[in-house]
């Protein structure tokens, strides 16, 4: 044994070939955290000082090869001067190029998925074997950062300037064959034959049949375009990656290419310093901070919808109550991912209309290739459409999702209670109707619970499991389950008007609304919302929900939280819906709506809106500035928020954020409406409630923020 450590092993194979192993010992997937990197400085420096070391092959006995550097130490790391993250990632660096600079061959064989730090450990190596069932790549820009284990600089040399770029400004991870085509890998085999391989390419390595000593040159000089080639390749990949990301929303993937500018006419090492003072920029920055934090956000939010589902029935069938776009949207989702559904309504042009759109949505994959006709043809086969009840004796679970109408979910929701097992779960797909209330008329409230899927069911991945007063905790965690069958990530919230995401959302709509009394032009409203982060402002947001939800919505939103959400006058949304306005539904709403070449409708300003608004807009108009605009919204729905905090609807701010990202588009570059009130700081996020709280309940701040700014704290912890 040259090595042994709990997170790294380096021991003697035949003929002189080493393995080093990386094994961590108690956990599910190897990665560089703080012990790991310890342990791989050792181990460099028991292989310096080992004489019968001819070759090294680098491996895994985790499934993952190493998923990356620890994302949960980046907090604490983060808050570091500048200057000590730099220093941290050249100190890091050095026992990577120590180990690249070993006095003999080394191939990394890729056993699972290689990402982040566990690309570049393979990127240190001569060569790369990738087993067919694993991935590689770069997904550091996700996290409002890049690659700073010397990814940037090895990347371009390995694969050139402008793949490299790509790979590491998506942050997208490469299957074997486009890893291959790149040269991001040497071979690809299948999982048996992988170490087969990795040692044979070691031995070729040292009997001279491959000059290694050439490869890993590449690896320590500057690279070999020319000043135009190199120009020509920065230009093209800035335009392809600022179209896709705006880099004063994310500068991580701007940084990196500034830091690879900078860099890759030096060699190795003092490519690898201009590296780490560009991370550590890009660590910095609030985006960093935020995407980190959403990472470490989404792993909780699974974590515990894994532990509610420990109460969880099987689930080997369920059914939905209610074709057409929503209904077809809820099978096709389940039948995408192998649970068999029932899908039923009382029209037969319904049921087509289901069918219809669990068609087209497997057919767009088919398109894109991304599954074949007969895949198609067998997953439209686990959805069965039908006009009876005569099938649900043996379903495990039943989704409403008919019309949002309280009398008729009742009624529905009674009948299909009488024909299904006694221990079936029922759950309704309400959007806003309160999950005790529809409870009440049912015998078994205890196996009913709210199950609230977000449009385009295909496209959105939050499902809010709502848990009424007398829900069990097996119909909550049996729903949390086929939530996570079904490929969403679901958050548990109690009941109350609007549950969490659309209690939160109609505060943003009236204070849009109040906005437009007022005197702003709704254009202006959503190009500052779209600039400040959002996919869509709020005047293209409601024409897309449709003007009608958004009334109805709004009423009972209104009888729900007065206070607050019960305006004295009519809105500009409730005057348009009046006027046969309905959004995207009819073609006019706030703007026209037309169909372009593609067949999707695209959006202009209607001068009928304008003359429409002018009922509803006070005669004194005023003008509102940008940040004013932003703070008047923000400050309605990040309130809401925190008030649903103070009231139990939701129990942790990561559950929060993560839902208003999954579920109405919050910008991921901003962490969520709580990160968004930390980064602020509580006592100026108080003083700004303080500005506007003459404009109603809503922009009054929370009695939580209060407490918060009082005591010095926030919803993250700061260490």
């Amino acid at each position: 044994m040259v090595y042994q450590g709990n997170r790294i092993t380096v021991s003697m194979t035949e003929d002189g070939i080493a393995n080093m192993q990386f094994n961590a010992e108690g956990e599910s997937v190897n990665k560089f955290d703080t012990e790991t990197n310890k342990q791989f400085g050792e181990a460099i420096t028991a292989l310096e000082n080992s004489d019968d070391v001819k070759g090294l092959i680098v491996t895994s006995s985790k499934g993952v090869f190493i998923a990356g550097a620890d994302i949960t130490e980046f907090v604490a790391s983060f808050k570091n001067p500048e200057e000590d993250i730099k220093a941290w990632g050249i100190k890091i660096n050095g026992d990577f190029n120590r180990f690249e600079d070993l006095p003999f061959p080394k191939v990394a064989a890729i056993n699972g998925a290689a990402l982040g730090g566990g690309c570049e450990m393979t990127l240190v190596c001569e060569y790369r074997v990738m087993s067919e069932k694993a991935i590689i790549g770069l997904p550091e820009t996700q996290l409002g950062i890049f690659p700073g284990f010397g990814g940037t600089v090895r990347s371009t040399r390995v694969i050139g300037i402008d793949n490299a770029l790509e790979l590491i400004a998506t942050g997208s991870p490469k299957k074997p064959v486009d890893a291959l085509k790149l040269g991001l890998v040497d071979a690809v085999v299948s999982a048996d034959d992988l170490q087969d391989a990795a040692t044979d390419l070691v031995k070729k390595c040292i009997s001279g049949e491959i000059d290694w000593q050439a490869k890993r040159e590449e690896k320590l000089n500057p690279v070999k375009l020319n000043q135009l080639e190199q120009a020509m390749a920065f230009n093209s990949a800035k335009a392809m990656i600022f179209a896709k990301a705006n880099p004063k929303q994310y500068p991580a993937p701007a940084l990196a290419i500034e830091a690879i500018e900078k860099h890759v006419n030096l060699p190795r090492d003092e490519a690898i310093e201009v590296e780490a003072t560009y991370f550590a920029k890009a660590a910095k920055t609030p985006q960093a901070e935020s995407l980190v934090g959403l990472f470490l956000s989404d792993q909780l939010v699974k974590k515990l919808a894994k532990k509610h589902s420990k109460l969880a029935h099987d689930i080997s069938e369920a059914a939905v109550l209610g074709a057409g776009i929503m209904g077809g949207g809820i099978a096709y989702q389940a039948a995408s991912k192998g649970l068999p559904i029932i899908m039923k309504d009382i029209k037969s042009e319904q049921l087509d209309l289901g069918m219809g759109e669990a068609s087209k949505l497997l057919g767009k994959m088919v398109e894109r290739k991304k599954m074949t006709p007969a895949k198609m043809g067998e997953t439209l086969s686990r959805i069965r459409p039908t006009l009876n009840y005569g099938d649900f004796g043996d379903t495990d679970i039943v989704i409403e999702a008919v019309v949002e109408n309280p009398k008729i979910k009742r009624s529905v929701l009674k009948e299909v209670e009488g024909l299904v097992k006694e221990d079936a779960i029922i759950a309704s797909n309400t959007s806003t109707i309160s999950i005790t209330y529809l409870a009440e008329a049912l015998d078994r409230p205890e196996n009913f619970v709210g199950m609230h899927f977000f449009n385009p069911v295909n496209r959105m991945p939050l499902v809010e499991v709502i848990r009424g007063e007398k829900s069990s905790e097996e119909a909550i965690s049996t729903t949390v389950a086929l939530a996570t069958k079904m490929g969403k990530v679901p958050v548990v919230v109690n009941d109350c008007p609007g549950f969490l995401v659309n209690r939160v959302l109609f505060p943003y709509f009236g204070a849009f609304d109040l906005l437009l009394k007022q005197g702003a032009d709704f254009v202006h409203v959503d190009k500052v919302m779209e600039k400040f982060g959002w996919p869509m402002g709020p005047a293209y947001l409601i024409d897309v929900v449709g003007l009608d939800t958004g009334v109805h919505g709004a009423e009972v939103m209104a009888e729900g939280f007065p206070d607050r959400m019960k305006p004295d006058y009519k809105g500009a949304i409730e005057h348009l819906y009046e006027n046969k306005r309905l959004g995207q539904k009819n073609g006019v709403g706030f703007y026209k709506y037309e169909m372009d070449k593609r067949g999707k409708p695209k959006k202009s300003a209607d001068d009928a809106t304008y003359e429409l608004l002018k009922t509803t807009t006070d005669s004194d108009k005023q003008e509102f500035d940008d940040q004013t605009i932003i703070d008047r919204t923000m400050l309605a729905f990040c309130n809401e928020t925190v008030r649903c905090l103070e009231d139990n609807i939701v129990s942790t701010p990561s559950e929060a954020d993560m839902a208003m990202i999954m579920g109405v588009g919050f910008p991921p570059f901003r962490g969520g409406p709580c990160r968004y009130i930390d980064q602020m700081g509580l006592d100026n996020y108080l003083a700004l409630c303080e500005k506007y709280a003459h404009l109603g309940k809503a922009y009054e701040a929370p009695q939580k923020i209060r407490d918060m700014a009082a005591a010095g704290e926030t919803f993250y912890a700061t260490a």
